[in-house]
C-alpha cells in the first residue's frame, strides 16, 4: 500500500509569481489532492535546459503547466533573442523533459499567433501569421512544445488581467487616479480573459486528466463576448465609478513598437466541447477581479 505522500500527484507550475501562476497559487488550496510546486525565474530557468533535466530528476512531476513567458510585447522588439530563448527554446526544453519523465505538459500561448485580418471568431486550425516579435516565439514555442512532447496541451489566450501583476485592468485604474482624460484604442477587437477563469479550465481538465480524458493540441480559450480595449476601459470606469474621461483612438494615433493584431476573437467552441465546461461573459468576470482589487 502506497504512502499518502507517494498517492498525491504532483503538479509543477513554472512563473509561478506571473498572473495566471499566481491565480493557480490561490486555487491550490481547493486541490488537496494533489501536490503543488510553484517556481520562480531563480528557482527553475526554465531557459536553462540543464537545469530542467536535473529537475525532472530529482522528482517526480505528473504534470507541468508552462505559465513563464516574455510577456513585454514592445520590449520584444528590440530584445528578440531573449524574447525567443524564453517563450521558444525554454518551452521545447520543458517539453522534452516532460517527454522523458512521462509528464502532461500544459503549456500556454497567445492570439498574437493570429495576423489579426480576420472578422470572425479564430479557430485553432485558422491560418497563423504573427505581426510581431512576441508572437513569433510564442508560436515558435508552440512547435517546438509539439515536436518534442506531441501529447501536450497548449492552450492559446488573449488579452490576460488579474489582480496580480501589470495588466490592462490595473494600469486603468492607475490612470483614473492620475488624470482626468485617457486615451484608449478603439479598433483593435478581441476578449478579455480573467487568469482566474482561465486557471479554474486548467485545474478543470487536470482532473479529467487524473480520470483518464486526453487532452492534447491547440485550443484556444477566453471568456465570452467581443470587446474594444475602448469599451473595456469604459466597463472599468462604469464598475468603479471614476470621473476619468475617455476617448476613443484609432491604432494608427497610438504609436507602438510592436503592431498589435486588429482582430483577435478566439473561437472557444472546441474547449467548450472537450473539456465540458460554460465559460463566463467578460463583463461578469471582470466584475469579480474589480470587486477583488477595490476590496
Amino acid at each position: 500500500m502506497s504512502s499518502p505522500q507517494n498517492y498525491l500527484q504532483t503538479i509543477l507550475v513554472t512563473g509561478a509569481n506571473g498572473q495566471l501562476g499566481s491565480e493557480l497559487r490561490k486555487l491550490s488550496g481547493e486541490f488537496q489532492s494533489y501536490n503543488f510546486l510553484f517556481t520562480t525565474k531563480e528557482e527553475l530557468p526554465i531557459e536553462n535546459k540543464e537545469a530542467i533535466k536535473s529537475f525532472f530528476k530529482k522528482q517526480k512531476i505528473h504534470y507541468c503547466i508552462n505559465c513563464a513567458a516574455y510577456t513585454a510585447v514592445d520590449k520584444a522588439e528590440t530584445e528578440k533573442e531573449k524574447a525567443f530563448l524564453i517563450n521558444a527554446d525554454a518551452g521545447g526544453f520543458l517539453a522534452a523533459a516532460c517527454n522523458d519523465h512521462n509528464t502532461r505538459l500544459v503549456h500556454i500561448s497567445t492570439d498574437y499567433v493570429y495576423n489579426g485580418n480576420s472578422t470572425i471568431p479564430l479557430k485553432e486550425t485558422d491560418p497563423v501569421s504573427p505581426l510581431n516579435v512576441y508572437g513569433l516565439s510564442k508560436l515558435k514555442g508552440e512547435e517546438l512544445v509539439l515536436n518534442y512532447c506531441p501529447s501536450s496541451f497548449i492552450i492559446r489566450t488573449s488579452w490576460v488581467y488579474s489582480e496580480y501583476g501589470n495588466n490592462f485592468v490595473k494600469t486603468m485604474l492607475r490612470l483614473f487616479k492620475e488624470k482626468e482624460s485617457i486615451n484608449v484604442v478603439n479598433d483593435q477587437y478581441g476578449c478579455p480573459t480573467y487568469a482566474a477563469d482561465l486557471a479554474k479550465v486548467i485545474m478543470h481538465c487536470i482532473a479529467r486528466m487524473k480520470n483518464g480524458a486526453e487532452y492534447s493540441g491547440i485550443v484556444n480559450y477566453s471568456n465570452e463576448g467581443v470587446t474594444t480595449w475602448y469599451d473595456f476601459a469604459l466597463a472599468i470606469k462604469h464598475f468603479v465609478k471614476s470621473d476619468c474621461k475617455i476617448f476613443p483612438v484609432d491604432t494608427s494615433q497610438y504609436k507602438t513598437l510592436a503592431k498589435r493584431p486588429q482582430y483577435s476573437v478566439l473561437d472557444t467552441s472546441k474547449i467548450k466541447e472537450v473539456a465540458k465546461i460554460e465559460i463566463p461573459f467578460w463583463k461578469e468576470s471582470l466584475h469579480e477581479c474589480l470587486k477583488i482589487l477595490m476590496g
